[in-house]
């Protein structure tokens, strides 16, 4: 079998299983550009190691470029395609430099009170109003830029008070329920925004012109708000807070709440990780480390690190999640 017929199979294979793996698709076919259309038997380990160790190759590109080639040359070990995997040895994943920002609830009120100035600038591509309901839909939901930006008026069910989420990550839709005071806020939105006739474009949060917003462009009108709030990171951190930590904010909030009203965490933790369209209960692990000290050892003991299940395997769970 030749490279590209591989990785086309291989592509296709991960793609059946509900996810549209771009990036592992994407660097499997760089490999392809890079090596040639060769046999997969026929590819040596002084090929690859060229490949991983290109130019501009952060230690976490390499690490995850390593894993999506193992994965790959696994499976047509296991079809008897190849004899022995052409790679050489791993090295250990890198240390973890970036921790995302939690914003406080005075910096949030901040910030849309700097929404509500700055983009009434004529220049200003988004609209105030829509600015500021955009970051309350992103801290109420837990959703990621992406989905808001992609977010459809039919996806918005006012009767049912549900919202229907498409995520990038996954072809799978998720519906979530909203809480009164979102729901108040989105309606009315989209009372004072898609009542004209001369709306054409699907999209939920539009710009001035009734067009969708590009996530680019909110991220970039996002710094000029937080400037204008005086929102800024003195931990020593490289990155500035950014839109989409809006999502972890959202998480550790939730999660902090529960706990000072002592909710069962053994049941809303995974709740927490499917509202947000995680697939397994360790993917609230990061949240759990964005927690204040205060609350820490008692949620350690409750980390979904130390089962690993699909919170879809659990039907009590589902149960209870049915009935939110």
């Amino acid at each position: 079998m030749k490279l590209q017929e591989g990785i086309e199979v291989y592509i296709e294979a991960r793609q059946s299983e509900g996810a549209p793996w771009m990036k592992g698709a994407q660097s499997l076919r760089s490999l392809c550009r890079s090596l040639g259309n060769m046999p997969l038997n026929r590819i040596r380990v002084n090929q690859i190691a060229p490949f991983l160790d290109g130019p501009h190759t952060s230690a976490a590109t390499w690490y995850n470029k390593y894993c999506v080639l193992r994965q790959f040359f696994c499976y047509w070990k296991a079809r008897n395609e190849i004899y022995g995997l052409p790679l050489p040895p791993p090295r250990r994943f890198p240390a973890q430099t970036f921790v995302p920002y939690v914003y406080s609830r005075t910096e949030l009120r901040r910030l849309l009170v700097a929404a509500g100035t700055t983009q009434r600038d004529l220049n200003s591509v988004i609209g105030p109003r829509t600015f500021r309901t955009l970051l309350l839909f992103l801290y109420g939901t837990g959703a990621g830029l992406s989905e808001a930006v992609q977010l459809e008026r039919g996806d918005v069910d006012f009767r049912r008070r549900r919202i229907t989420l498409r995520s990038c990550v996954a072809r799978c839709a998720r519906e979530i329920p909203i809480g009164s005071d979102l729901y108040e806020i989105l309606l009315q939105y989209h009372r004072a925004h898609h009542q004209q006739e001369a709306i054409r474009d699907p999209q939920f949060f539009l710009t001035k012109d009734g067009a969708q917003i590009k996530a680019s462009t909110a991220s970039k009108t996002f710094q000029k708000v937080r400037k204008k709030a005086g929102v800024a990171r003195y931990d020593g951190a490289r990155y500035q807070p950014r839109m989409q930590d809006l999502r972890y904010t959202f998480a550790v909030h939730r999660l902090t709440a529960w706990f000072k009203n002592g909710a069962d965490m053994g049941r809303m933790i995974p709740a927490l990780s499917a509202y947000m369209g995680q697939h397994d209960l360790s993917a609230s692990e990061r949240y759990l480390r964005l927690t204040p000290e205060r609350f820490r050892a008692q949620l350690n003991k409750l980390s979904p690190k130390r089962g690993k299940r699909r919170w879809r395997d659990d039907s009590e769970l589902m149960r209870f999640l049915d009935s939110l």
